[in-house]
């Protein structure tokens, strides 16, 4: 028995009782879960409902489906399905002609058995190629897709609507942000909704790097341009070609390179270190940076003119602290990620470790966040994580049991003021988001917000 090919479903389609049996029995040696038709309408509405990997049938079938018509409606419908097709000596040229229309392989009769498998050991193991590709491919695209940035609160819809404007064209894009915020996501998020999606997405850290060594990483060089260059090398511009070079960090970029990249983006000729002659390049540009780029223009530090050159659309990502409504969001999305790459069985979070973390202030943004997440499940004891599996400086920010009962009597009013006021605050001030974590209705969260004078 093909262990590889254990399971999966083969459709038959023989209008001769007997033949058919004869040919699943030969296939159920390999392992396939075979399925059995005898007419075409039959075998039709088995490939519509019952998704099989390959189909064999008979080339005449003695009703108005033939095999020709059922390999039309797969190619058609764009199925990742094999179809191999049996026929009389007499109906080859009909097969060949089958080929061109999509199908995968036909067997002359008398059918010997061993092709028979032979052929549809090839044929399963082509669909399960596709299918595993088109799976990594939506896997991809859903990584990538603005729903893997994510967020509901209105600062985070405001962005996701530029991100998807900015998708649509070919302009710079410039993100700016506290460190944590997400920028290269949402860059690549970009590219991967763009037309250039099929291009390569290159990042490259401003960063730490001197000229010459970004020089070289961005520009690529030619082989004794320098100290230690044995062989031509391709630059980062070079590699993005027809797809999105992401430079993080450009604020960080060195004045010297400052000039030298803009000179690049106005070109878009790339001449490698060492080399005379200069080679034409499409790349689009989108910039990251957590300085302000304005201000540094004032000091000298940063090019007004490179400035102008990055900036086509300017994204300023928020801070977590000014999206809080978004960390529940956020936190169950990271649980699943590493529940799931950690194997761990943790399900949730406690009311009070939500209160806690969604009363953090997060310095390190998103990026705090998900390490905080990551290391709550690898350390978890039980199914919910709780505010004891919370990191010793996120803990000591919680309210203690000691502090709520000083609490105790207060005026009501006093503590339902308090609790929409701060509530308020966290949702930056969206009432239909406040009345949800109220747990009250809207029209009666408008009616004490002007009871309270809020």
């Amino acid at each position: 028995m093909n262990k590889n090919q254990n399971k999966i479903p083969v459709l038959i389609i023989e209008d001769e009782v007997a033949h058919a049996e004869a040919l699943a029995e030969a296939l159920e040696r390999e392992g396939y879960e075979l399925t059995i038709a005898n007419s075409g309408e039959e075998g039709m509405d088995i490939i519509n409902l019952g998704d099989p990997h390959v189909v064999v049938t008979d080339l005449k079938l003695g009703g108005k489906i033939d095999g020709l018509k059922i390999v039309e409606s797969v190619t058609a419908n764009e199925r990742s399905c094999a179809v191999v097709l049996i026929t009389a000596h007499s109906s080859i040229e009909t097969c060949k002609q089958a080929l061109r229309y999509g199908a995968y392989d036909y067997i002359p009769k008398p059918i010997d058995l061993d092709t028979l498998r032979a052929v549809v050991n090839r044929a399963a193991n082509k669909v399960q190629l596709e299918r595993e590709n088109r799976r990594l491919q939506t896997q991809l695209e859903k990584k990538f897709d603005f729903a893997g940035v994510v967020g509901e609160s209105p600062a985070m819809l405001k962005i996701l609507d530029k991100l998807n404007r900015a998708a649509d064209s070919n302009v710079p894009v410039l993100l700016q942000g506290e460190s944590g915020t997400g920028k290269e996501l949402c860059a690549e998020a970009i590219h991967f909704n763009s037309p250039r999606r099929k291009g390569a997405f290159i990042p490259v850290n401003c960063a730490g790097l001197s000229d010459t060594l970004l020089e070289s990483e961005l520009f690529g060089h030619v082989r004794g341009a320098f100290t230690g260059a044995e062989s031509d090398r391709k630059g980062f511009f070079a590699m993005a070609d027809g797809g999105t070079l992401f430079l993080d960090e450009i604020g960080d970029m060195p004045q010297n390179m400052q000039a030298k990249l803009l000179r690049v983006l106005e070109d878009q000729v790339v001449v490698p270190v060492g080399a005379v002659k200069g080679t034409k390049v499409d790349v689009r540009i989108i910039s990251a940076t957590n300085q302000n780029l304005e201000e540094m223009i004032e000091k000298k530090e940063f090019r007004q003119d490179l400035y102008y050159r990055i900036r086509g659309v300017n994204i300023q990502i928020p801070s977590l602290r000014q999206r809080k409504a978004d960390i529940p969001l956020l936190l169950n999305h990271f649980l699943e990620e590493f529940a799931t790459s950690e194997k761990r069985e943790v399900k949730g979070f406690t009311p009070a470790a939500i209160r806690v973390l969604k009363s953090y202030d997060w310095p390190g943004n998103i990026r705090e966040l998900r390490n905080c997440v990551k290391m709550m499940v690898v350390m978890a004891d039980s199914e919910l994580l709780d505010i004891t599996d919370l990191p010793i400086e996120i803990h000591d920010t919680a309210v203690t049991d000691e502090e709520i009962g000083n609490l105790a009597g207060l005026n009501l009013n006093e503590l339902e003021k308090t609790a929409i006021k701060r509530t308020l605050e966290m949702v930056n001030g969206n009432r239909e988001q406040a009345a949800k974590m109220l747990g009250i209705g809207e029209r009666t969260l408008y009616r004490k917000i002007k009871d309270y004078n809020l």
